[in-house]
């Protein structure tokens, strides 16, 4: 009889433990990111999630593919680095089973020079660097048809490329470039359009240096992704209320003066 009592309370004392130890790894999550503001920010949702019982690992990526790669195999549980356009097209490019679960800043893009002061100065066929994968190279010719410097197809959307371009009076050499080599290259173009987190890891200040810059009011909020089976996880919950926290709020108001914008 006590035989049977202490191998039932093995077995009992092994099940809440095993629970136990579930529970403790649903509360330890690694998030990835690309270096710069989304780092710095993620640092302090970091310090907020602490509080709340979920610790996050962050994981920093010098590239706009491979956190998507890694959050898709597993690596991740998380990752905060890019907008909802550019998931999507990795989404329909690659398979990933991967969705939004929140927003979190926009970066306007900006066109910026170390051989011009404003895009008037364009020579004909002055070198225009745009980054090189779809959203952010379609976002980036949207920006230079704004400033009346191109004309697209009507139909080409946020998705347009080099080829969508029907009036090109200065004939502007578009030059495609992986987006984080771009502020490297900057010297070798007359002018690049640049994502903020990649200026600003390079020391330009859109706000100062940018000789143009988008409206921060279009459709290039960034967002939290993550696995489409982990959407209804304690964690997720957490990850989402710590990054829209007002302690996270405040940070990205003080740290950016306006670069960077809170997108909830």
């Amino acid at each position: 009889m006590q035989r049977r009592f202490i191998l039932k309370f093995a077995a009992a004392l092994s099940a809440v433990m095993l629970v136990s130890g579930v529970a403790h790894a649903e509360d330890a999550i690694k998030v990835g990111v690309t270096g710069g503001p989304h780092a710095q920010i993620l640092d302090v949702v970091k310090q907020v999630a602490a509080k709340n019982g979920l610790k996050i690992t962050v994981i920093e990526f010098s590239d706009y593919v491979q956190p998507n790669a890694a959050l898709s195999a597993g690596d991740l549980d998380a990752n905060s680095y890019q907008h909802l356009p550019y998931l999507d097209a990795q989404v329909k490019d690659r398979g990933y089973k991967l969705i939004k679960v929140a927003d979190t800043v926009t970066f306007p893009m900006g066109i910026y020079s170390k051989k011009i002061k404003s895009l008037g100065e364009l020579q004909n066929g002055a070198r225009v660097a745009v980054p090189n994968d779809p959203t952010n190279g379609g976002r980036a010719l949207l920006l230079l048809q704004k400033e009346g410097l191109l004309k697209l197809r009507a139909d080409a959307g946020l998705k347009a490329t080099p080829i969508d371009i029907v009036e090109n009076p200065k004939k502007l050499k578009i030059v495609e470039l992986d987006a984080a080599q771009i502020p490297r290259s900057l010297a070798d173009v007359d002018a690049a359009a640049i994502n903020t987190n990649f200026a600003m890891e390079a020391g330009l200040k859109p706000n100062a240096d940018a000789i143009a810059i988008e409206d921060p009011h279009g459709p290039y909020a960034n967002i939290i992704a993550i696995r489409s089976v982990d959407k209804d996880k304690p964690w997720v919950a957490k990850l989402v209320a710590a990054y829209h926290s007002p302690e996270v709020k405040q940070f990205i108001a003080g740290k950016y003066s306006g670069a960077v914008i809170a997108a909830w």
